[in-house]
């Protein structure tokens, strides 16, 4: 089994999708946290693309249940086109977010890409948040609360559509995460489609290492693998750069295992980093973080075995 040791690094400068000022600015942040030095340190090709060009911020109330559509729409197309063009080259593409709702655009692209290349899809989705509400279910209209609903055809038809087939995904090749704030109109709908759920309490109960064990099960060769990580779903302790910061998250050491059995299954084959808001943190320190445990992503670990 041979990993993919090539990565195109590709900026997202919008929190369009977000409640809240500064994401905007996490691509950035990441980088002068030395994500592209410390990959190439652990022996990866790395290739940072700068970054994506799309609509200001309007920063306006909601129209019809949802903030800045036409916005939203343009970013995650944009986003899109670039994670597809990606994968067609045979390179792992990892978006640097910018808010959420530009995990729609991401994962759609990799499902094109897997209806393209025969592939199944797999997507870990590490959040304290569910992402599955709809424009009937939250008041906010923030569309970063709704793009797991949208990849699974709940959502305006401009942004189901995104990828060429409605739905994008199905909800059973969806594992969630570190999930501990959930709505409970939103709580209904996830248990009504059937979303594998791996919440704060089952990794309380049950460990990092079972819950990752389940989250990984049944991969095989045919399966690619994609991991959409918010910064959130880290605790808001060791991670206080995000806009939605949820206490009682995973613990430094439970990330880093569910980083390290990520990698040790070889299928890790583009991802999203979002969420980070620097406008928020405290010297970069949540910056630092994620950099640290993409490392674990890509193979660095404290284990002696041999």
């Amino acid at each position: 089994m041979t990993k993919l040791r090539n990565v195109s690094l590709i900026g997202a400068p919008t929190d369009v999708g977000a409640g809240a000022r500064g994401a905007s600015m996490g691509p950035e942040a990441i980088r002068v946290a030395g994500l592209a030095e410390a990959l190439r340190a652990r022996g990866v090709d790395v290739v940072d693309r700068g970054n994506l060009v799309g609509p200001s911020n309007p920063w306006a109330p909601p129209v019809e249940g949802y903030r800045h559509l036409d916005e939203v729409v343009a970013w995650n197309r944009i986003v899109h086109d670039a994670v597809y063009n990606e994968l067609k080259t045979g390179r792992m593409p990892m978006l640097l977010g910018g808010d959420h709702c530009l995990g729609l655009g991401s994962i759609a692209a990799v499902a094109h890409h897997c209806r393209d290349t025969g592939k199944k899809l797999r997507v870990l989705w590490l959040d304290a948040h569910a992402d599955f509400n709809t424009s009937e279910l939250t008041p906010s209209g923030n569309i970063h609360g709704m793009p797991v609903a949208c990849l699974c055809g709940f959502g305006p038809k401009e942004l189901i559509e995104i990828g060429g087939h409605v739905p994008a995904v199905s909800p059973k090749w969806i594992r969630q995460i570190g999930i501990r704030s959930v709505d409970e109109g939103e709580r209904a709908f996830v248990h009504e489609h059937d979303l594998e759920v791996f919440d704060m309490r089952f990794i309380d109960e049950m460990g990092m290492r079972h819950t990752m064990e389940l989250a990984l099960a049944t991969l095989d060769d045919n399966t690619h693998l994609h991991v959409s990580f918010d910064v959130d779903f880290l605790d808001p302790v060791m991670a206080p750069g995000v806009g939605t910061t949820v206490g009682g998250g995973p613990t430094y050491r439970e990330a880093h295992l569910c980083m390290e059995m990520i990698n040790d299954t070889g299928r890790l084959a583009s991802m999203d980093v979002m969420e980070l808001n620097p406008a928020l943190d405290e010297r970069n320190k949540t910056a630092l973080v994620a950099v640290d445990l993409i490392e674990s992503l890509f193979g660095k670990s404290t284990l002696m075995r041999k």
